[in-house]
């Protein structure tokens, strides 16, 4: 792809594509027309220039495509589901209408991730797979049997009426979260503010104890992106410039946290994210809180990752040697071994880190991940410095 392209493709994917599922009540169609759409744009536009409404310009040539597509093939309509049915309400927003609609209860919770994930927010399948830390092949065949049995039921899944929405609560927000969580580990933040722009329109068609929550959590997380990373390196949390933080957000957060809920697991993620946000210094962190936080919500969910950041906090609180006793289970990825190593390092046992860190090297899935690391490596190795 062209440049111009490459950033039409990372800015307008995700939208272009739930509006045209809403247009045209298939998945399958959708995509082709508008991938036909996006390898026209890369025909054209280095001749002719970007246009002026690069959306507009691909929505309308990926429906030019979509009719040509199914002249080409009249009887395509008949094994299609009906996705979207007007309601006479009016939905703001074309993607919040098909999450709803893929959030059917008949799908296992997987499978209405995967969906709306591939479908809504526009990401690959291999950022679907490393969400759910399994292969691209499992993730695109997860893709296909879910909408092979939307095809094959004839689920009929229209926007629902606001009395049956609670019962796509629960998907609606892992959604959202997963793509939050997309956007934030690959340093996206056209992904992660979109996850933040869907949350802001939930309580329009959403009554969940843990919608409030969520946002609150994602405004936290979203707020320290600018002190994230520095000349495209990572910078990690006790390291960052609280003042390059933002303060809006930071407070719109506090403010929806202080109304009484349920301890949800979005919840007690908001509230250990809050501890981060009201230190002044890295040093004035209330670590006890946090590992206590962290205790709960893995008895809440038994989520290793969970554990995994249980462990970094009770290292603050309590030591390394204590935290290392935690860390009797396997995860996919480089997150375990790179915490793992970080604790070896502080225990002094320096060949045992750098082994650790050469099993997190293996799995580290971006750029900014893999130089830290190496560069962590060379602190333990004695090799390098940070």
């Amino acid at each position: 792809m062209t440049t111009g392209v490459e950033a039409a493709f990372r800015e307008h994917r995700g939208p272009l594509l739930a509006t045209l599922v809403a247009e045209l009540r298939s998945f399958d169609l959708a995509e082709e027309a508008l991938q036909d759409a996006f390898a026209a744009a890369t025909q054209q536009w280095p001749g002719e220039g970007i246009p002026r409404r690069p959306a507009a310009w691909l929505l309308s040539v990926a429906r030019r495509r979509a009719v040509d597509r199914r002249r080409r093939d009249d009887t395509l309509t008949r094994y299609l589901p009906l996705l979207i049915t007007p309601d006479g309400r009016g939905a703001p927003d074309d993607s919040l209408q098909l999450l709803f609609a893929c959030c059917h209860p008949a799908l296992s919770i997987e499978a209405q991730a995967a969906l709306t994930l591939r479908f809504v927010a526009g990401l690959t399948v291999p950022e679907i797979a490393r969400l759910f830390l399994v292969g691209e092949a499992t993730m695109a065949a997860r893709v296909t049997r879910a909408k092979q049995k939307i095809r094959a039921a004839g689920i009929p899944l229209g926007v629902p009426p606001p009395a049956d929405r609670p019962a796509r609560a629960d998907g609606v927000l892992t959604v959202i979260y997963l793509l939050f969580t997309e956007g934030y580990r690959s340093y996206r933040n056209d992904v992660a503010a979109e996850a933040i722009r869907l949350g802001r329109l939930l309580p329009e068609g959403l009554v969940h104890p843990e919608a409030t929550a969520l946002l609150a959590l994602m405004l936290l997380q979203h707020s320290r992106r600018r002190a994230r990373r520095r000349d495209g390196r990572l910078v990690l949390l006790a390291a960052q410039d609280r003042t390059e933080w933002n303060v809006l957000e930071i407070a719109e957060a506090l403010a929806l946290l202080e109304a009484p809920a349920p301890a949800g697991p979005y919840r007690l993620q908001a509230l250990i994210a809050a501890q981060h946000a009201v230190a002044a210094r890295a040093e004035d962190t209330d670590w006890p809180a946090i590992a206590a936080l962290y205790a709960r919500l893995e008895d809440l969910t038994g989520s290793p990752l969970v554990r995994l950041n249980r462990a970094v906090a009770v290292a603050e609180a309590d030591g390394a040697a204590a935290a290392l006793q935690l860390l009797d289970f396997e995860l996919p990825g480089h997150q375990l071994p790179a915490v793992r190593a970080e604790l070896l390092l502080r225990l002094g046992e320096h060949a045992a880190a750098v082994r650790a860190f050469d099993a997190a090297l293996r799995h580290a899935p971006t750029d900014t991940e893999r130089d830290h690391l190496r560069r962590r490596r060379g602190s333990a190795s004695g090799t390098g410095t940070e």
